[in-house]
């Protein structure tokens, strides 16, 4: 066993080498031992055959600062308290108590300590059949992120996909990047920081801030036509080779940024006019772009903000279909992006559409106006989905960026370690948000106006922050007032006690959501709260000639919606996507019809 350097519970500097920490009963050492070995490279691989074995390991990894990614634990192991609080040992199993030990209990106690550490329960062919139940069960309370049949024979790659991907999820979210992709550098008192990095966070780029008097930092800023004048930089500076050769922005912004990742609108040709404009991003958004690229429709997307819509900013999404191990936001949204550009989709980020003139004749084009000029389309499809509603107290608006944050902010969480975190909102993406977050936090309340969850929330996920130690809930309770210099300090909640005063050090807001309307023309009908109207939602004296609009499409033929803005969609990833990809042959069938008009 070697051991290296930095807390499992703290960011560790670049190029520190992390450890792998795997307990086994003896006669599985020898395989896992060899089937781990190719990760040895980029990780210490630390091994044990008991319990005792394996506190002493995690014991010397805190003590010498070493991060620790994964911990792989053995469904039985020797053990040397008598625990067995799982039923896996004693009366007939031929070991007598005090020498069985439950994986699953050892799991619980290594993982207090290293809270950031991916947990994957490792069990034996032998084992399978008893351990199934109990290890379905952790599954559901959150208490392991999977688990494995040890493998029982050379080249087992589906072992190694699963224990790559919850290394590359550690890696990501966890870990300082080892390669930069970004350098952005400021004092640290600017809330426009917080928004760069959550854009980079969610296109996957990997990035770090620097002081300016660090080494980086003054490489950077030397390099500054206003530094080399004389003059002070405007901060924050972000520079990168990845965003475009030799590119270094002053005074940075997140649109900026933005637009350098995914196009500017300068590449806008107003003489264009595509089959199809997608605005959004979403899982609808890029739905639409897959199947539309790839059966042929020269589709444009225009984005805002960062591919993947509020689906993108989500820690990890567990009900998806077709991945059983759950998925980032990001994830999905970087595996979407791929596959609309490999058929042809062009992606613009950073470009926000600003209104919308519907064509002026059947069979015309639409027009959808931007700040880098118009662009047309025989066909457009609204997906631009929801924003979380403001919390409207002056004084935590001001310290948005600075410890307050609307959405999950996952660039955020690295710096919550050992803090008190508060998240504000009932449904999936607060949960979400929580279970990540506890991660990091020394104590995260989840604030719930309503008397409980179950009603918005999924129950896979209530079943996982009540299995959570670190995470409390407090219901029909709401932020009234907060505050603190220069960063936020203090909250007050008022439930039906009477108002609070907390110490918080973050505070995540993901409010109930308002539709992404508002630049549609009144033509495009919508319902009292702004949700667009589509197929038979659409009022019945709006239908021509007694028939309602397409499923998809709104009261302007050519015209569709999709996803969280739609009035009666699901509010969900999966619905989203589905809605998407069905648009596609509405506009498939919208284009025919204009061609043989």
């Amino acid at each position: 066993m070697t051991t290296a350097a930095v807390s499992g519970t703290t960011t560790p500097p670049a190029r520190v080498r992390p450890a792998l920490v795997l307990v086994v009963a003896p006669e599985h050492l020898p395989t896992v031992d060899s089937e781990f070995a190719r990760y040895a490279r980029d990780y210490d691989i630390c091994c044990a055959d008991s319990v005792s074995g394996a506190r002493q390991v995690v014991a010397d990894a805190i003590e010498q600062g070493q991060p620790v990614a994964l911990l792989g634990i053995g469904w039985h192991l020797p053990g040397d308290n008598g625990g067995d609080e799982d039923g896996e040992g004693g009366e007939g199993d031929g070991l007598g108590v005090g020498q069985h030990h439950s994986g699953l209990a050892l799991m619980d106690e290594l993982h207090a300590l290293l809270p950031t550490a991916r947990r994957i329960c490792l069990t034996a062919r032998g084992d399978f059949a008893l351990s199934l139940p109990k290890l379905r069960e952790a599954l559901q309370q959150g208490r392991i992120d999977t688990y494995l049949l040890i493998p029982q024979g050379p080249r087992d790659e589906e072992f190694h996909t699963a224990v790559t991907e919850y290394l590359s999820d550690w890696g990501w979210t966890a870990s300082t990047p080892e390669v930069e992709g970004v350098q952005i550098v400021d004092l640290g008192s600017s809330a426009e920081v917080a928004r760069i990095r959550d854009f980079l966070d969610r296109m996957g780029i990997p990035h770090r801030v620097h002081r300016p008097d660090s080494e980086v930092g003054r490489t950077v800023l030397g390099g500054l036509p206003s530094v080399q004048s004389g003059a002070a930089p405007a901060f924050p500076v972000v520079a990168s080779g990845g965003l475009g050769v030799g590119t270094v922005l002053e005074g940075a912004t997140a649109r900026q940024v933005a637009r350098l990742v995914y196009g500017s609108p300068q590449v806008v040709d107003d003489d264009d006019v595509a089959d199809l404009v997608v605005v959004g991003s979403g899982p609808a958004g890029l739905a639409a772009a897959v199947y539309g690229a790839s059966e042929g429709l020269d589709t444009v997307v225009l984005e805002e903000d960062a591919v993947g819509g509020q689906a993108g900013t989500s820690s990890m999404i567990r009900n998806y279909l077709g991945f059983p191990r759950g998925i980032s936001g990001m994830r999905l949204a970087q595996r979407a992006r791929f596959q609309a550009t490999r058929f042809g989709a062009r992606i613009y980020t950073g470009l926000s559409a600003e209104s919308l003139v519907p064509a002026s004749e059947p069979g015309g084009a639409h027009t959808v106006v931007t700040e880098g000029g118009p662009l047309r389309a025989r066909a457009v499809l609204v997906a631009t989905g929801v924003r979380y509603r403001r919390l409207g107290i002056e004084a935590l608006e001001e310290l948005v960026g600075l410890g307050v944050y609307y959405g999950a902010a996952t660039s955020a969480s690295r710096e919550m370690e050992d803090r008190e975190v508060f998240v504000v909102g009932g449904g999936n993406s607060a949960g979400q948000a929580a279970v990540h977050l506890a991660r990091y936090a020394r104590s995260v309340t989840l604030l719930v106006r309503r008397a409980d969850l179950a009603s918005t929330m999924s129950d896979y996920l209530v079943r996982e922050i009540a299995a959570t130690s670190r995470i409390s809930v407090r219901t029909s309770t709401r932020v009234t007032d907060g505050g603190g210099d220069g960063h936020l300090e203090w909250l007050e909640l008022t439930g039906q006690d009477g108002p609070v005063r907390v110490d918080a050090d973050g505070l995540f807001l993901l409010l109930g959501a308002d539709p992404c309307a508002d630049w549609l023309p009144d033509s495009v009908v919508r319902d009292e709260r702004g949700f667009v109207y589509t197929g038979r939602e659409v009022p019945k004296h709006l239908w021509t000639g007694g028939r309602p609009p397409a499923a998809l499409e709104t009261t302007v033929p050519g015209i569709f919606a999709a996803g969280d803005v739609r009035a009666g969609s699901m509010k969900r990833v999966a619905s989203a996507s589905g809605e998407g990809a069905a648009t596609v042959a509405l506009v498939h069938a919208h284009l025919t019809e204009d061609d043989s008009a």
